[in-house]
């Protein structure tokens, strides 16, 4: 006999890595998808008190682990993924190809690297990406190991199986895939907004996207022809939520004891990057705090340092024992899965509220700190005396998903150790001065949402896309492809 819960649309989440979790289960997202659906969560466990949390507040989840997979698949989808950045060849694209170049170090590597791209070289066209795509789909299904998903997608039934961070791999490609072979409609999340630009190739392809901006939908579109325009939603992402939501905000009294931070005086954040990616940050940060002990008119500031939390090094210990000066305060993930603890989302959010000013080298933290009308440095130079292979700092910039920060003049680009000390400056003395163009920034790339809502925008579409209905159609846009609402920008205290 079915009960009215039966009657309800169910809906799957996939939570392949940390983030996700962070993403719509801090948000309280999928709380929200519950309150108006059926909910099962697959997820990643990075710990058992995360388990517990995900337990209590969702009932019964299913762990994700991996399933192997036959060596022609695995092969084939790294072929499509070639191909796929071959056609692309965006300035990311062609630094990956580049990279992975430079990693065949052995004369089997070079080979094999030579060999995989000769394959790929043929389907590096619209066409061949299709076919490919399509060629992919078939090895994967006759060639399985496993029907652990599709047994339990039989069981469950749902109407919806969402992807909560595509570009994460093998964990959410399982049972996207199985809902895919019994019919069952899936959704994904565009992770990132260099996603498009600077990752692989989606796999597999979905029947719904959520995304953050137009100018990501836009980017979908382009770069996949078969998906239909009326099956991309842009909802904005939950991550930045918490910045604009009261509850996570904490007095500069209360931050400041918690970081080790001087109330009193000026704070400078340096968010690093990763150490593979960004090479020679803890000269920059060294150089950079001495600085700042000259800017005795100033304060002087105090230069608090976050450092990436999925920093595969240890590069910044040596700091940490021989500079009390720079605040280095912990930074609460779980090492599993990369996953961000519950305690650092208002303390990343109160990062960017307090500081004065905030420098990185090309990162999302850009964005935020603009959000929150913070004045934002990115660093354009190689420092001296660090090791940076063939990498140069100054490329970054020219990725496309970055190319519009740069252009918009809402950050302050320095291209030497002395630019950026004058930028500093500028950014204590008078944090006006780029204030309408990170305003602009925001309205063109975010439109109206940046409310700390998208969250209750993306359950909401989940519902509907579960329950088979029509979602609404995003905001009307002026001619330029911006949101033509004004932009939900914090004002700065």
């Amino acid at each position: 006999m079915r009960t009215d819960s039966d009657k309800l649309p169910h809906v799957v989440a996939v939570l392949p890595r940390g983030e996700a979790i962070r993403n719509f289960v801090y948000t309280g997202c999928l709380d929200a998808v519950r309150r108006h659906a059926r909910l099962t969560v697959l997820s990643v466990v990075p710990n058992e008190a995360l388990g517990d949390m995900l337990r209590e507040r969702y009932g019964p989840y299913v762990p994700l682990a991996p399933v192997a997979e036959a060596w022609p698949t695995r092969f084939t989808r790294e072929i499509l993924d070639l191909a796929h950045g071959r056609h692309l060849w965006s300035a990311a694209a062609r630094e990956r190809w580049r990279l992975r170049d430079l990693e065949a170090v052995s004369p089997r590597q070079r080979v094999k690297r030579a060999v995989k791209k000769l394959a790929a070289r043929p389907f590096a066209n619209q066409r061949g990406l299709d076919l490919l795509s399509r060629f992919e789909r078939g090895v994967s299904r006759r060639l399985r190991r496993s029907d652990r998903f599709v047994q339990l997608l039989r069981e469950l039934r749902p109407t919806l199986v969402f992807n909560a961070s595509h570009v994460h791999g093998q964990l959410g490609l399982q049972p996207v895939q199985a809902a895919q072979w019994l019919g069952i409609p899936t959704a994904a999340f565009i992770f990132s907004w260099d996603n498009l630009t600077s990752q692989g190739r989606i796999i597999p392809p979905y029947d719904a996207y959520l995304v953050w901006n137009e100018v990501l939908r836009g980017q979908l579109l382009a770069l996949y022809p078969s998906v239909r325009p009326d099956r991309v939603f842009v909802t904005g992402t939950p991550q930045f939520d918490p910045h604009f939501q009261a509850a996570h905000h904490w007095s500069r009294e209360r931050f400041c004891t918690v970081v080790g931070a001087d109330p009193a005086r000026p704070i400078v954040l340096y968010s690093t990057g990763m150490d593979n990616h960004v090479p020679g940050e803890p000269q920059i940060v060294t150089a950079l705090a001495d600085r700042l002990a000259e800017m005795i008119d100033l304060g002087p500031p105090q230069l608090l340092v976050r450092v990436y939390p999925k920093e595969r090094s240890n590069r910044f210990e040596r700091l940490r024992r021989t500079r009390p000066d720079i605040l280095l305060p912990h930074i609460p993930w779980e090492t599993r899965f990369l996953t961000p603890e519950p305690a650092d989302v208002p303390l990343l959010t109160n990062m960017l509220r307090h500081a004065a000013v905030g420098i990185n080298v090309a990162s999302t933290v850009s964005l935020e700190l603009c959000m929150l009308d913070t004045p934002v440095i990115n660093v354009a130079y190689d420092p001296d005396g660090a090791d940076m292979g063939s990498l140069r700092l100054s490329e970054y910039y020219g990725y496309e998903h970055y190319r519009p920060v740069v252009a918009s003049g809402a950050v302050g680009l320095a291209r030497s150790e002395a630019e950026l000390v004058w930028l500093i400056r500028e950014a204590l003395t008078a944090p006006e001065r780029r204030r309408a163009a990170r305003r602009g920034l925001m309205r063109d790339m975010f439109g109206p949402t940046l409310d700390g809502a998208s969250a209750a925008r993306v359950a909401d579409a989940l519902v509907a896309l579960a329950a088979g209905g029509r979602l609404p159609r995003p905001a009307p846009h002026d001619r330029a492809g911006t949101a033509a609402a004004p932009p939900a920008i914090a004002t700065r205290s």
